[in-house]
């Protein structure tokens, strides 16, 4: 069982990363942009929610994101091999809420990888990816938001999880392979975990 946290600013590759990590450890990826991106295509009560926030390039309120991700594990992660959260926790709150989430099914979390690099690459990437995907949030203004509210709000759980001994570091700059192997070789050490295919 390997239950795994992928953190880092928006921009930073953890939606790549998760790819492979879920490819490499057979893990069950619960990406908590995707499940609100399909609730609000689905025009439902709480994508309309979301919207709001999103929109202004705020974070969904802790209470909401949990009660998703509540819903999610019960629905989804049942019987495999563990979880990658991506986009989640993003506070405190939220990290003391899936403690607990996971305590209550028999488990814990197991490692934070925590992709780090500079906030000029972070915008340049985002801005890329606005122009090649169209994705309405990849602008100059909400990319600043979006990265300012990281850094008030988010950041703080890069300490939360030091603490906590559960933190990888990780150079998120570079090439998404060579950024792969030291992120597996890390759990290998941290968590005694292998990959499932050499």
């Amino acid at each position: 069982m390997l239950n795994l946290v992928l953190f880092g600013a928006p921009g930073s590759g953890k939606g790549t990363q998760s790819a492979k990590l879920i490819d490499e450890f057979g893990l069950h990826h619960i990406s908590t942009g995707e499940v609100l991106r399909d609730h609000i295509k689905r025009e439902t009560e709480l994508g309309k929610i979301a919207q709001q926030y999103i929109s202004e390039g705020q974070l969904i309120p802790d209470d909401l994101m949990i009660s998703i991700l509540d819903d999610v594990l019960e629905k989804e992660a049942k019987g495999k091999d563990g979880v990658i959260f991506d986009g989640f926790p993003r506070t405190i709150p939220q990290a003391e809420a899936l403690k607990e989430l996971l305590r209550k099914r028999g488990t814990d979390l197991h490692a934070v990888v925590g992709l780090e690099v500079p906030e000029e690459e972070l915008v340049e990437r985002m801005l890329n990816r606005g122009k090649e995907t169209g994705r309405a949030d990849d602008n100059l203004e909400t990319i600043k938001k979006r990265l300012d509210v990281y850094h008030n709000q988010t950041s703080p759980l890069r300490d939360f999880y030091l603490n906590e001994g559960k933190y990888l570091k990780i150079n998120g700059s570079g090439i998404v392979d060579d950024i792969f192997n030291e992120i597996a070789s890390g759990l290998e050490k941290k968590t005694g975990v292998h990959r499932k295919k050499k």
